[in-house]
């Protein structure tokens, strides 16, 4: 499926995929997260990295806790994000367990400041970026907070997606500012081949 830039609106598109995924039955919404985690647990670039950047996902989003778990496992720093809603920015801190998060706006779950180490985006290997809609250069339609666009300026590690197939189109409207990821994984593997 092409989708035209001139002719779409950012809304419309970020609406119909939320619908579709809320669709999903519970069996299928598990077999697509199965599918993610091991597609990403044995890639080159996850066993390469040290410090994983990662969401704590809520909502209809693809289950990360069990990303999260497996990295602790395996002996990986993972941090996770605070935004800072009145600059539109965030940043992000080191977690050793679910205990140093805090539940803030919007039921999303954030570190706890007191008990966290902020983490410089140069030490984070791999930033896992969320999205509702991909293309096969790597852009993306994320949530509509712009966070990610703003940390994604100036990141100069590796970073890739998470999605179903059905997230992934031939082509989305891209602007100026916009920043793709250098992979998307989806049920299948990979889509973009990042070097890897």
């Amino acid at each position: 499926m092409t989708v035209r830039g001139d002719d779409l609106d950012k809304s419309n598109l970020r609406s119909n995929i939320i619908e579709k995924l809320k669709t999903l039955s519970a069996a299928e919404r598990k077999n697509i997260e199965q599918s993610l985690e091991e597609n990403l647990l044995t890639s080159e670039i996850w066993k390469q990295s040290s410090v994983i950047g990662i969401t704590i996902s809520h909502g209809f989003e693809w289950n990360t806790k069990s990303i999260i778990e497996a990295a602790w496992q395996n002996g990986k720093k993972v941090c996770v994000p605070k935004c800072q809603p009145k600059e539109r920015k965030m940043d992000f801190y080191l977690i050793n367990n679910y205990d140093q998060l805090e539940v803030v706006y919007y039921n999303l779950q954030e570190p706890k400041l007191e008990e966290t180490e902020k983490i410089t985006k140069n030490n984070i290997d791999l930033l896992v970026v969320p999205g509702l809609l991909f293309d096969k250069q790597g852009y993306r339609i994320g949530f509509g907070g712009g966070y990610y666009d703003r940390f994604l300026t100036d990141f100069t590690n590796k970073k890739l997606s998470l999605a179903a197939n059905m997230q992934v189109v031939d082509k989305l409207p891209a602007e100026l500012f916009d920043v793709p990821v250098d992979d998307v994984i989806t049920e299948n593997g990979f889509i973009i081949q990042g070097g890897l």
